[in-house]
């Protein structure tokens, strides 16, 4: 049986949302027969002045940028960026802008896609960036999987700060300083996992 490739593909400006990525892509990587290619940052749109005040990291230089065009490789995506005012940041969006020419062929139609995101806060959109970007999915044909209720106890977890919900895992940057945590990176390898099994039964 050939190989169901899963493209992850994310924006991560202080490091939060690639944290996820790579977890994501062990959960991928973890189902027989599927394969994860991780894509790093879309290209960044902000001039270097500004990543220097908001002391931003240097980009991963183990992760290659990709072109809107190369996304017809893949059988599925899971697509990760942070939140800006409860929408995608702006860097992710301007990338979504650019594949005009894989719409107007509908080159995307069909093929599986799960999001996860980064917010500052419990008010930052945890569940509103993912629903905000499902829009993107549906003007190319792509079939948005949720993740529902299917990490089971985790999704109830309440003793402690979590990010994520129904349409997929997330995580909290706070004021910068928070990392994810050990349920947040459980649920983001769970996403991967289920996103894979997804691609692998639409393909087969």
């Amino acid at each position: 049986m050939a190989t169901t490739k899963i493209y992850v593909v994310y924006y991560s400006l202080h490091g939060h949302v690639e944290t996820m990525a790579r977890e994501v892509q062990r959960g991928v990587n973890a189902v027989e027969g599927v394969e994860a290619t991780l894509w790093q940052q879309v290209p960044e749109t902000l001039p270097s002045i500004i990543l220097q005040k908001v002391k931003a990291p240097p980009k991963a230089d183990d992760v290659p940028e990709i072109r809107p065009e190369q996304l017809v490789e893949a059988d599925g995506f899971l697509f990760g960026f942070p939140s800006r005012f409860g929408v995608m940041a702006a860097q992710f969006k301007a990338f979504f802008d650019a594949t005009h020419e894989i719409w107007e062929k509908q080159a995307l139609a069909g093929k599986p896609a799960g999001i996860f995101w980064s917010t500052g806060f419990h008010g930052g959109g945890q569940e509103l960036t993912a629903l905000t970007a499902v829009t993107q999915l549906a003007h190319h044909g792509m079939i948005f999987v949720p993740l529902g209720y299917t990490f089971g106890s985790g999704m109830f977890e309440m003793s402690e700060v979590k990010g994520g919900s129904a349409y997929g895992s997330g995580t909290f940057a706070a004021d910068g300083s928070r990392q994810p945590t050990e349920i947040e990176l459980q649920q983001a390898f769970y996403q991967g996992k289920y996103v894979a099994q997804f691609a692998k039964k639409l393909k087969s």
